[in-house]
């Protein structure tokens, strides 16, 4: 692990959650879940809310600047903007999800196949991007309200399928999950724990060590996210900052 790790092995990125409405006429980004990852909201303009579905069903929590909110693994997300939502997020598992660990609610039979989920999935070339992400979100939009409507039914059905298939969809690519996992969260609790083991015996050679490291600006062109224009910061090996 590189002692210039962001904290606890997270990943960190500006979010601008889309404001073009979908197809059912609401304003946000592609619903989707993480199968390992916990990710959190750290509302720092505008308004919104998060729709979600989990064990408990469907909810909508409101977003307003200074809320923070957080969902774990197996929580599917719809962000909704309504009003000029940005969010600093903060997601566990620094590279799990741009290796995978997502999922977008796209309707059953796309997520059970893995060529049609791939052709939904893609954005393409840098050009088409713009009209592709619309069209991404709106997709996953239908298969989210479908779900929605299920549970809020009380038919947890279609709810397990989808869990099931999106489980079959990553399985090849999750065996190279846990290398990414052992190097960045796992080193660094380990070497937290290493490290109270050091003070307790009076060892404090570490601290020797300490220096202050500054993330590098991310690109100015905003990429198309899940769920809006992102700018993600390069927080997994940093550079230490000039004095």
């Amino acid at each position: 692990m590189s002692a210039s790790s962001f904290p606890g092995g997270t990943s960190l990125s500006h979010l601008d959650i889309y404001a073009d409405a979908a197809a059912d006429g609401v304003c946000g980004g592609s619903p989707h879940m993480h199968l390992v990852s916990t990710e959190a909201y750290v509302v720092v303009e505008g308004r919104g809310a998060l729709q979600t579905i989990d064990g408990e069903g469907f909810h909508e929590t409101e977003l307003e600047a200074g809320s923070v909110v957080w969902f774990t693994p197996g929580t599917i997300h719809r962000a909704v903007n309504r009003g000029g939502l940005k969010v600093i997020v903060l997601m566990s598992n620094a590279g799990l999800p741009e290796a995978g660990d997502a999922v977008m609610t796209f309707p059953a039979d796309v997520v059970a196949d893995p060529d049609a989920y791939a052709a939904a999935a893609s954005l393409g070339e840098a050009e088409s991007r713009a009209e592709r992400a619309p069209r991404r979100r709106d997709l996953a939009v239908a298969g989210f309200g479908a779900l929605r409507d299920a549970v809020t039914a009380g038919d947890r059905g279609p709810l397990e399928d989808f869990y099931a298939a999106a489980g079959a969809l990553v399985a090849r690519r999750a065996s190279a999950w846990g290398r990414l996992v052992r190097e960045r969260p796992l080193a660094q609790a380990e070497r937290s724990f290493a490290l109270t083991e050091a003070i307790a015996r009076g060892d404090v050679a570490h601290l020797r060590d300490a220096r202050v490291h500054e993330a590098p600006a991310p690109a100015a062109d905003r990429g198309y996210g899940m769920c809006g224009r992102i700018r993600a910061y390069d927080v997994t090996d940093l550079q230490e900052s000039p004095r």
